[in-house]
């Protein structure tokens, strides 16, 4: 719902001023409605916003009684409820705004307030009674706050390109580039430019000047299975998610949702067609053969009455705002699906500034098809380790292109020794051969470890779920969301990533997340209560994008050229244009490891070497 900057210091000048405006100036497209400044000596707030709740009242910052200043980036979807709760205790307000509940209850409860919030969330809250700065983001991280300190100042922000202008020159760190290419984005919540950091989902920092801030977690996501009787958990599950899909719906502003022809996206819909005759579904899809999903969606929203907005790209769509997309990315971000998220978010936002998508059902709710890999190495996970250290010393001798290799690798290796997410996109030993500052010292293990330990007692599904959780989902999946929709000045909200619905997933056993080859089990018998089982039976797909298709043919020679220029002296252009090749000659499978190194070469002519701008364009 909007975009903010806080910069908090000593005896504000008229040069702060000045810097705060311009990083104002770089974030206004999270909230073009309107601008507001809170300064006195210590502190600059300035909002952004994006109006969707109380239009006319819930301008921020936002001052209460001359303690609190606040900013907030996101929703409170409880917020009525808590302040029906404030009232009966002599709280009185003048406005229908969230901000003025948050205001109220911590000054009721202090920084438990946290707590309390059910929503998405990056809150700073200038304390002058305290004389103090906290930021808050919520516990699952679906919004940013990125921030910048030492001990005499602190600057934080909803996206760090605005951090930039803060410093005369932030020092690149290209060692970073070696987990990059190993998940597809930057892990942890440190960024390519030293000092700038992402404060972690359910954590506060508090700032006191002339003191190193402190930062501390208010909640843990964890996973707790539980019996449940199976006819109850059904109903249990739907009703929940009707609960949430109601208060995700709230607005003063008309709400429309994202579409595909999955499970998780046809519940949001069809949820929210029950509380909003007239709804508006967007579906995306592609103009190649096997990658297109827009006829499911268009069944789906005749089938229910729902208008359906489906638009199609061609690869010439899907390159030609590449420079604008990955700009406001922040950080780069290899996942393809990132680009038709940007021109969905672009169509929905000539109608609308909120729409509900369906982000965060396959991470709780068990439905990536990764997570049946045990039913499909059952048979060889009890073989003798003298059996597998055989095979694994086969494996090493195959090819890295022929099949069986990595299967093999599978069953001979712990998942704790091969798991990093979702999506692993180079080996070590490809990243041996593509970085000439490979340092072998750098491990995913690095991001995996301690959260493997932490789950030492579940099984492989909540193990991997867990990883997924607190990597994947927030370094890809939420990030790519918010960026791509506040790109837009549009606001993403995501239904399954309520407390509620995570609370009762998280109690989910194995078998009812995955059930032999079917993911989302559970999910997908409540959900037959109300969806077509076209849509319950339908195997999980995610943003199917023709990238292997595009390189072999159209948008060879475009890469051809762009990796031929490539500017990132830590990458081996040669081996990087070998990898290309192979995509033509539809040898291996390289398109991925080939999409990761593009995006990282434009992300590196945008952000280091500046010889790319947002606003150039790659027509062919």
């Amino acid at each position: 719902m909007c975009g903010f900057i806080t910069l908090y210091k000593k005896n504000i000048c008229n040069l702060d001023k000045e810097q705060c405006r311009i990083s104002g100036n770089i974030i206004a497209h999270r909230g073009p409605d309107s601008t507001e400044e809170y300064i006195d000596n210590n502190i600059i707030l300035q909002f952004k916003r994006l109006s969707i709740v109380d239009l006319e009242n819930g301008t921020q910052p936002f001052n209460f009684k001359d303690k609190y200043i606040i900013v907030f980036n996101g929703e409170i979807y409880n917020y009525i409820d808590i302040r029906e709760e404030l009232i009966k205790e002599g709280y009185e307000f003048n406005t229908n705004s969230e901000v003025e509940v948050i205001s109220s209850l911590y000054d009721k409860i202090g920084i438990e307030f946290a707590k309390k919030l059910r929503g998405m969330f990056a809150i700073i809250i200038y304390d002058k009674v305290e004389e103090k700065l906290i930021g808050v983001r919520d516990p699952f991280g679906i919004k940013p706050l990125y921030y910048l300190e030492n001990e005499e100042e602190l600057y934080a922000c909803s996206e760090f390109k605005a951090l930039l202008p803060m410093k005369e020159k932030f020092n690149y760190t290209p060692e970073k580039l070696n987990q990059y290419l190993t998940f597809q984005y930057i892990p942890g919540y440190e960024t390519l430019f030293q000092g700038i950091k992402e404060l972690a989902p359910s954590h506060i920092i508090e700032k006191k000047l002339g003191q190193k801030s402190v930062i501390t977690r208010y909640y843990k996501v964890e996973l707790k299975p539980k019996e449940h009787n199976k006819e109850d958990l059904k109903k249990e599950i739907l009703e929940t998610m009707r609960e949430s899909v109601k208060r995700h719906m709230i607005s003063d502003v008309p709400v429309a949702t994202f579409l595909s022809s999955g499970i998780d996206s046809s519940i949001v819909t069809k949820l929210a067609s029950e509380l909003t005759p007239n709804l508006t579904a967007f579906s995306i899809g592609f103009d190649v053969e096997g990658y297109d999903e827009t006829p499911y969606a268009e069944r789906f929203c005749k089938e229910f009455g729902i208008k359906n907005t489906c638009v199609k790209l061609s690869y010439k769509d899907y390159i030609r705002d590449l420079p604008k997309i990955i700009y406001h990315m922040d950080s780069p971000i290899a996942d393809p699906s990132a680009i038709p998220l940007y021109h969905i978010c672009n169509i929905a936002s000539k109608e609308f500034k909120v729409v509900l998508s369906g982000e965060g059902a396959d991470e709780i709710f068990g439905g990536y098809n990764i997570y049946t890999e045990d039913e499909s190495l059952k048979y060889f996970i009890n073989l003798p380790s003298w059996i597998k250290s055989i095979l694994l010393k086969i494996s090493k001798a195959i090819p890295k292109h022929m099949k069986g290799k990595n299967f093999l690798e599978r069953i001979c290796t712990s998942l704790e020794d091969r798991y990093v997410g979702n999506a692993r996109i180079f080996t070590e030993e490809e990243k041996k051969d593509l970085l000439f500052n490979y340092d072998e010292s750098v491990n995913f293990k690095d991001v995996t470890g301690k959260l493997f330990q932490d789950v030492s007692h579940l099984d492989n599904v909540c193990k991997r779920q867990y990883i997924d959780i607190n990597t994947w989902l927030v370094g890809d999946i939420l990030t790519k969301a918010d960026k791509m929709s506040m790109a837009n000045s549009l606001e993403v909200r995501v239904p399954f990533l309520d407390l509620e619905v995570f609370n009762l997933a998280k109690t989910l056993y194995k078998d009812e997340k995955i059930n032999k080859f079917t993911t989302k089990y559970m999910l997908r018998e409540a959900a037959k209560e109300i969806l077509p089982d076209y849509i319950c039976s339908r195997k999980k797909l995610g943003y199917p994008v023709p990238i292997r298709v595009w390189l072999k043919n159209e948008l060879y020679e475009w890469a051809y050229e762009l990796i031929s220029n490539n500017p990132v002296k830590e990458i081996n252009t040669q081996v990087a244009l070998y990898m290309l090749q192979c995509c033509k000659e539809d040898k291996g499978n390289y398109s991925r490891k080939v999409w990761t190194i593009i995006v990282y070469i434009i992300w590196y002519r945008l952000y280091i070497d500046k010889t790319l701008k947002p606003q150039d364009k790659f027509i062919l």
